[in-house]
């Protein structure tokens, strides 16, 4: 292992161990494009927490627009920048689907309300949707494409689940990725929900943000047992999702605190699906 993919490992198993732990179960030939593609999304996922305002945020995502298109074979010196370009060539990635996902992020520099499902779901399906399709074509190129539809459900389930359990630090600076309908819906409003106004109002939404998760989950789990062998570990983190799911519609509420999984669970539940996929119990 050289040196700049011990750096770049070394990222997501600190900031992404849900994905650093599915990427051990890939074959060792693809984990280091695996571990560039999660790295890079550590990276563009946590500029808003290094920055104060949106405009330097704008300017780091634009240079990883600039560094993903640029041609040629010149290293950045930016461990994960270089590892992502040269999986990109290798795997013939689409650099479209990179491009979309950094416009997607700009929505995270800002506090503007997410206005509704939909737009919702298309932010879901520009990240973690994307980033589960591009993993599909690391690890099977010819067999991706059929399961788009599938990382689609995946990638919303996923990442609303993922927006659920950072609903605590997301409230405290201001920014509501709970859509503006479904909060209407709950009687409540972008500015009561962040202001931790209407407690009522806000669990009605939670619930409701929930359920569409699971929507999503349940459409995945039922077109999951058809996913071939190769494919599982784009997959992967998916194992975790329903318990994630229950754990915050348990006695722990979204609205209070992250809810959290044993690492005995984790491990069991990656390896009783790496072994055995979504089949029927």
């Amino acid at each position: 292992m050289t040196g700049t993919s011990t750096i770049v490992m070394d990222a997501v198993r600190a900031a992404d161990p849900d994905r650093y732990l599915s990427a051990l179960y890939a074959p060792a030939g693809k984990r280091d494009a695996l571990l560039a593609l999660y790295a890079f999304n550590v990276e563009v996922a946590s500029v808003r927490d290094r920055i104060h305002e949106p405009l330097p945020g704008e300017v780091r995502l634009q240079w990883w627009r600039d560094v993903i298109a640029a041609e040629g074979e010149a290293e950045t010196g930016h461990p994960t920048a270089d590892a992502l370009r040269a999986t990109i060539a290798a795997n013939h990635l689409p650099k479209a689907a990179f491009e979309n996902m950094l416009e997607a992020r700009v929505f995270d520099l800002y506090d503007d309300p997410m206005p509704s499902r939909t737009d919702l779901e298309g932010y879901c399906g520009e990240t973690a949707a994307a980033l589960i399709q591009l993993a599909a074509m690391v690890l099977d190129p010819s067999a991706a494409p059929r399961f788009a539809e599938l990382a689609g459900r995946a990638g919303c389930a996923q990442a609303i689940t993922g927006l659920l359990l950072l609903l605590p630090l997301h409230r405290r600076r201001g920014q509501c990725f709970v859509p503006s309908d479904i909060l209407a819906a709950a009687g409540s409003s972008p500015e009561e929900f962040v202001q931790s106004k209407g407690d009522a109002a806000a669990e009605r939404a939670v619930a409701a943000m929930i359920a569409l998760a699971r929507e999503h989950l349940s459409a995945f789990e039922k077109g999951a047992p058809a996913l071939p062998v190769p494919l599982r570990p784009a997959f992967l983190p998916l194992a975790l999702t329903r318990a994630y799911l229950d754990k915050m519609e348990g006695a722990q509420s979204a609205l209070k605190g992250t809810a959290t999984l044993s690492t005995l669970r984790r491990h069991w539940l990656l390896l009783r699906h790496a072994m055995r996929g979504w089949a029927p119990l």
